[in-house]
């Protein structure tokens, strides 16, 4: 097995969010998950994929993070193609990486990965008591939200709740209460929080913090499957147009900016993309 550190959605070492790519040779099976929970703790990333190749189109990947498995992690994903392409001469093209979420479509690009993620699907919307809780727990207020904009739990492979904010002050000061939202993830039954700031501006479509503290990670700097959602969200809202490629930036609250991009077909097909660079090669010494 050969393992990657690489930096995803940032075209600068160290930038970014990081994900362990290992990389299983030919007939290698998967290990038991509870030695690639182990390889994942001891990383210590968000997210660690294991791959194994199917066919010269097809590779299987299983995620895990430092606290278990995960059905999908779009920077990981974007990770391991980076590592395919640089490391071991993927050509660019499309491809397929078949995930526990089910089966994505990826596309290979000299500078970026592509993928084509779950369709969006809206959850429901909270209720009132739901978002004071949620507003609080980061040390807002209800009156922190657009009244334009209702927080809501939505999914493209991964269930997580919107939580709009709006301002960027708003998004830069929140402060989580940890201990609150593992319980406000569990009752609702998601991955955790992502925080937005809708400007649609030159610089961004829309600024971001992400939180999921039940998984181990307090905050992420790139998270692909959630910006994936809240394009569907967007769309959804009238507030961006198919077609169109957006930007999301995150991470800068935690020293570590990272572009995400995303488009919305008009059928309703959403794509995430972004570069990535690997930091870091090895093997395992066992």
């Amino acid at each position: 097995m050969e393992l990657f550190i690489v930096d995803a959605f940032t075209n600068e070492l160290f930038g970014g969010n990081q994900a362990g790519v290992v990389l299983l040779e030919g007939s290698e099976p998967f290990p038991e998950d509870r030695f690639m929970q182990k390889i994942a703790s001891e990383l210590r990333h968000s997210e660690t994929v294991f791959v194994k190749a199917s066919d010269s189109k097809t590779y299987r990947m299983k995620y895990f993070t430092p606290e278990g498995e995960v059905a999908l992690c779009g920077h990981a994903t974007v990770s391991a193609f980076t590592v395919l392409r640089n490391e071991k001469s993927l050509a660019p093209g499309a491809y397929f990486a078949d995930t526990l979420a089910g089966r994505l479509n990826v596309r290979l690009e000299k500078e970026l990965v592509w993928l084509e993620t779950a369709r969006g699907q809206l959850i429901r919307y909270l209720n009132e008591q739901e978002c004071r809780d949620l507003y609080g727990a980061y040390g807002l207020s209800r009156q922190d939200c657009p009244p334009d904009l209702q927080p809501c739990i939505v999914s493209t492979g991964l269930p997580d709740v919107l939580l709009p904010v709006g301002d960027k002050n708003a998004l830069e000061n929140a402060v989580q209460n940890r201990d609150e939202i593992v319980r406000v993830s569990k009752r609702l039954s998601v991955v955790g929080v992502h925080m937005f700031y809708y400007c649609d501006s030159p610089q961004a479509t829309a600024y971001c913090r992400n939180f999921a503290p039940l998984y181990g990670i307090d905050e992420e700097s790139a998270t692909g499957t959630s910006n994936a959602s809240l394009t569907y969200y967007l769309g959804q809202a009238g507030l961006i147009e198919a077609d169109r490629r957006n930007v999301f930036v995150q991470g800068e609250r935690m020293g570590k900016p990272s572009v995400i991009f995303s488009r919305i077909a008009s059928d309703g097909t959403i794509s995430i993309g972004g570069n990535a660079v690997v930091s870091i090669k090895g093997c395992f010494n066992f």
